[in-house]
């Protein structure tokens, strides 16, 4: 049987740090309201386009990986933040890689774009279309926010990050995968003004209003990521004890509690970053993911649980079997270029140029 190995992982959060004390400056909240409610302390704020912090991530996967761009068969971008929609911002990464060998698309579910991606991108190794992938998760929220609503201006941030999938005879990589929609839900979180649904309608671009019902969204998040982490177990034919580590989307700290109670599973299982980054819709998952095998939480030849859920309202689970590395071969000089702006600098100026244009 053939595999779809996990061998790359990288990670790029822009150096621009949010806290909940700058949010305090501008927006009715303190530090002890938003960390009780959420988990989350301080976020990221991109002050580059989301392909330039994809492109960084997928160079410090192949780098881990001990590839080439030439050896990429495949990109799969999961985002709700194009840069444009028509080209896709696939082609992009691959043309800022050099990764000319490489076939291209974009992949939009909101929170699980990176966890839908990299079904894509398994689906296809295993079926023989391709011999290797990028699989990418990425957002720059921060310019599409709606800054003076507290509900959700707190809980988002920016960031990427990037596998390197490469066929395998080795059971490795994602074994089962559950995935699922309620879309009769799909209203209560939506960003209005953002897509062709308001072109030539007199708004500004960036200008949005969030729906956010979040005692419904949270019932709808642990139900999804409950049911969908049952399924692909039972498909695994594993246990929830054989699990060893958990690493779920980091949307609200309650939301993960309430999930590991659900399945019964030990919290020392769960890996959880969510005061670091808050949530970064498409690339949440997957930045928790690489940090867990960067941190050693992810143990050799282990099976690990990945829950996710996002708008749509979409939701997913996926059982990836690890391999037996957890360390990089290689790393790589490609970065970002210099921020000599602070998170709070950074929004301030989204702020002021979405006002000067509606004024």
């Amino acid at each position: 049987m053939t595999y779809a190995a996990i061998t790359g992982w990288g990670k790029c959060l822009p150096p621009a740090t949010l806290t909940n004390d700058d949010l305090a400056t501008f927006l009715e909240t303190d530090d002890e309201w938003i960390t009780s409610r959420t988990g989350m302390k301080e976020r990221r704020i991109s002050h580059v386009t989301v392909s330039e912090l994809a492109y960084v991530a997928c160079a410090r996967a192949l780098a881990a990986a001990g590839k080439t761009a030439e050896d990429v068969d495949l990109i799969v971008f999961g985002s709700t933040t194009f840069d444009e929609l028509c080209p896709n911002a696939a082609s992009n990464v691959q043309r800022l890689l050099g990764a000319k060998n490489a076939a291209c698309m974009d992949v939009s579910t909101a929170c699980t774009g990176g966890m839908y991606s990299l079904s894509v991108a398994t689906s296809m190794i295993k079926s023989g279309v391709v011999k290797s992938a990028l699989v990418i998760g990425a957002e720059t929220i921060s310019p599409i926010m709606d800054w003076e609503n507290r509900d959700v201006a707190v809980l988002f941030g920016d960031g990427s990050a990037a596998l390197y999938l490469e066929q395998s005879d080795e059971e490795s990589g994602v074994i089962t995968e559950a995935l699922g929609c309620y879309g009769e839900s799909r209203d209560i979180l939506s960003v209005e003004g953002w897509g062709m649904k308001y072109a030539n309608k007199g708004r500004v671009l960036g200008q949005t209003n969030w729906a956010f019902l979040g005692q419904e969204i949270f019932k709808k998040a642990v139900a999804g990521m409950a049911q969908a982490c049952d399924k692909a177990l039972a498909k695994a034919e594993l246990s929830a004890e054989q699990i060893t580590s958990v690493v779920p989307h980091q949307a609200n700290l309650r939301i993960i509690d309430t999930l590991v109670k659900r399945l019964k599973m030990d919290k020392e299982k769960v890996f959880v970053n969510i005061h670091k980054y808050g949530n970064m819709s498409a690339a949440t998952t997957l930045v928790a993911f690489v940090e867990a095998i960067e941190e050693s939480f992810i143990a050799k030849d282990s099976y690990v649980l990945l829950p996710a859920f996002g708008g749509g309202l979409t939701w997913s689970a996926h059982v990836v079997k690890w391999g037996n590395r957890n360390h990089a071969l290689a790393t790589t000089d490609v970065k970002l270029p210099e921020c000599d702006k602070s998170g709070l600098e950074l929004v301030t100026d989204i702020i002021n140029a979405k006002k000067s244009v509606t004024n």
